[in-house]
C-alpha cells in the first residue's frame, strides 16, 4: 500500500481531538443527551444507540431491509455541493490541530500513522464523489473523520474506545482512535498492517454512503438481531462498499500503484476477526445466531470480495435474497 508522493492531502477532512484529552463521560455508546436519531455504526459488534432508542452495548441496529441504494430511489437528504477534478479530495474545509503541517502529500501518508489516516479518508471520499456523479445521484457530501483517545462527545452521545471506530448518522462523522489497530491484532487475531486500518475506514465511510442514499431513513421498530436481521445486511454492504472502494482507489490519483494481494489479505483478516462467530467464541466461548448484528467472519469476507471483484456498488444488495 504505497501512496503516490506528489498526491495532495486534505487534513481538513480528519479532526484530531487528541490534544484535549478525553471528552464525555465515557459511556460505551449512544448514551443520554444525544441528539434524536443518531446511531452508532462500528466496525465490530459492540454497537450503541439507535435513533431515540438507547441499546446494550451488544447492539441492536433497527433497519428495513431496502435494496441496493444503487439501483433504487435514495430517500436521504440531499448532499452538498460537488467538488473539483480527481484527485483533489472532495471539498476542503479549515485545518484542524497540526495535521496541516505534518499532513501535506502522499509522501507524509507513507511515513506517518495520521497521514496515512488522512490519506485513506481523501481517498475513500474521492471515489465516492465520482461515484455519485456517475450514477446521476445528488452530489456527495463529505463526512470528517475524527480521531480521539480513550473517550468522544458525538452527535450520538458520548462513547468511548472500547466501542470501536463507528458512524454517527447525526453529525455525519466517523470516529477512530487508532489504538483499536492494536487492539484488533492483540484480541482479535487480526494480521493488522496499513491496508487493515484502510478497511476499518473505508468500511465507516460506507455507512455514510448508507446515510446519504437514504438507507437509515428507512427504519423498522420491531426489527430484531439475528443472521438474516437488517443490521447483518446493512453491515455486510458496507463491507462490500469497503471493496468496491479498495477496487476503485487507484484511479483516485492518490495510490501508486493498485493494492496488492498481501494488502487485501490484510483486510480480509480484519473483516474475519470482527465477524460476530469470531468475536461470540472468543468472548463466550460459543456461537449464537440469534444474536447476530454485523455478519459471520464468512459473511464478511464475502462481501469485501464481492465489492473488490466488481468495483461496482450495484453489486452490493445484501438486502435481497441470501447472504
Amino acid at each position: 500500500m504505497q501512496f503516490d508522493d506528489d498526491a495532495p492531502l486534505d487534513p481538513s477532512q480528519v479532526e484530531d481531538v487528541r490534544a484535549s484529552g478525553p471528552q464525555g463521560g465515557g459511556g460505551r455508546g449512544g448514551g443520554g443527551g444525544g441528539m434524536p436519531g443518531g446511531c452508532m455504526l462500528p466496525i465490530g459488534g459492540r454497537g450503541g444507540g439507535c435513533l431515540l432508542l438507547v441499546l446494550a452495548v451488544a447492539g441492536l441496529f433497527l433497519f428495513k431491509l431496502v435494496p441496493s441504494p444503487f439501483s433504487g430511489d435514495e430517500g436521504g437528504q440531499q448532499g452538498g455541493q460537488q467538488g473539483g477534478q480527481q484527485p483533489s479530495p472532495p471539498q476542503s474545509l479549515p485545518p484542524s490541530g497540526n495535521l496541516a503541517e505534518r499532513c501535506k502529500t502522499g509522501a507524509d501518508a507513507d511515513q506517518s500513522e495520521d497521514c496515512r489516516i488522512v490519506g485513506t479518508v481523501n481517498s475513500i471520499q474521492s471515489y465516492w464523489r465520482q461515484a455519485f456523479q456517475e450514477r446521476g445521484r445528488k452530489a456527495y457530501t463529505p463526512a470528517k473523520t475524527v480521531l480521539f483517545s480513550r473517550a468522544v462527545n458525538t452527535g450520538c452521545g458520548a462513547a468511548d474506545s472500547a466501542v470501536g471506530p463507528f458512524y454517527c448518522p447525526a453529525d455525519r462523522k466517523v470516529y477512530l482512535d487508532l489504538s483499536f489497530f492494536n487492539t484488533l491484532q492483540r484480541d482479535f487475531g487480526a494480521e493488522g498492517g496499513p491496508f487493515a486500518q484502510a478497511y476499518v475506514v473505508a468500511h465507516e465511510y460506507g455507512h455514510h454512503v448508507q446515510n446519504l442514499l437514504g438507507t437509515m431513513n428507512r427504519v423498522s421498530d420491531n426489527s430484531r438481531p439475528g443472521a438474516k436481521s437488517p443490521s447483518v445486511r446493512l453491515e455486510l454492504q458496507a463491507d462490500c462498499y469497503a471493496g468496491v472502494w479498495a477496487h476503485n482507489a487507484v484511479k483516485t490519483g492518490f495510490y501508486r500503484e493498485p493494492f496488492t494481494q498481501s494488502d487485501i489479505d490484510q483486510a480480509l483478516s480484519a473483516a474475519a476477526a470482527v465477524g460476530d462467530d469470531s468475536i461470540q467464541r472468543r468472548s463466550q466461548g460459543r456461537v449464537t445466531p440469534d444474536a447476530f448484528t454485523h455478519g459471520t467472519s464468512q459473511q464478511r469476507e464475502k462481501w469485501f470480495s464481492t465489492g473488490y471483484d466488481s468495483g461496482d456498488p450495484m453489486r452490493c444488495d445484501t438486502f435481497s435474497g441470501g447472504i
